[in-house]
C-alpha cells in the first residue's frame, strides 16, 4: 500500500494513487470499502467550471471544521490544505494529482487552490454527504472535542489507516 501518514499527531491521512485510472484502481477500492466511503462525487474547482467562484473561493479559505472526516483524491490539478498542529500554527499541505487527503473530524483548516487556479477533486463521504463547514471557532461541538482528545491533549495518537 501506498499510504503516508503525513502526521500522525494531527490524525491526517494521506495516499498516493494512480489519478488516471481511479475508475479502475484497485488500491482506491480497497481504500474505499476499508474506510466505509460509500459516496463518491466530483468537484471542479476553476473559475470557468465553479458557479459563484469568487464567493466559493473565499469560503473554502475560511477557517473551519466538520463534524465528519473531509476526504479529498485530486485526480487533476493541486491546491493546499492549510491544517492546525498543536500548537495552533498552520501547516500547510500540498495536494497534486493522485494525491489523496484525509482530515480528521474537528480538525481546524481550510483550502485554496495553487497559482494554476485549477483542481478536480473527487469527495468521498461515509453514507450521506455532509457538506456543513463551523468556522471558527466552534470549540464546544463534540466533534472538536474529541480531536482535541485523540490528537492535541496527550491521545495515544494512533491511527490506523485501514480501520
Amino acid at each position: 500500500s501506498t499510504i503516508v501518514l503525513f502526521s500522525v499527531e494531527l490524525g491526517v491521512l494521506s495516499w498516493r494513487l494512480d489519478a488516471d485510472n481511479y475508475e479502475t484502481d484497485q488500491e482506491l477500492k480497497k481504500i474505499r470499502e476499508d474506510r466505509g466511503y460509500s459516496y463518491v462525487d466530483f468537484c471542479e474547482v476553476c473559475p470557468e467550471k465553479l458557479p459563484n467562484y469568487e464567493q466559493k473561493i473565499k469560503n473554502f479559505f475560511e477557517e473551519h471544521l466538520h463534524t465528519d472526516e473531509e476526504i479529498r483524491y485530486c485526480v487533476d490539478g493541486s491546491g493546499y490544505f492549510d491544517v492546525r498542529d498543536q500548537n495552533d500554527k498552520w501547516i500547510r499541505v500540498a495536494v497534486k494529482k493522485g494525491g489523496m487527503i484525509v482530515l480528521p473530524a474537528g480538525i481546524y483548516h481550510r483550502f485554496t487552490l495553487d497559482t494554476d487556479n485549477y483542481i478536480k477533486a473527487m469527495r468521498l463521504f461515509v453514507g450521506d454527504p455532509i457538506w456543513t463547514p463551523f468556522n471558527r471557532p466552534h470549540d464546544e461541538l463534540p466533534a472538536r472535542k474529541e480531536y482535541l482528545q485523540a490528537f492535541v491533549e496527550g491521545g495515544d495518537h494512533a491511527v490506523d489507516a485501514t480501520a
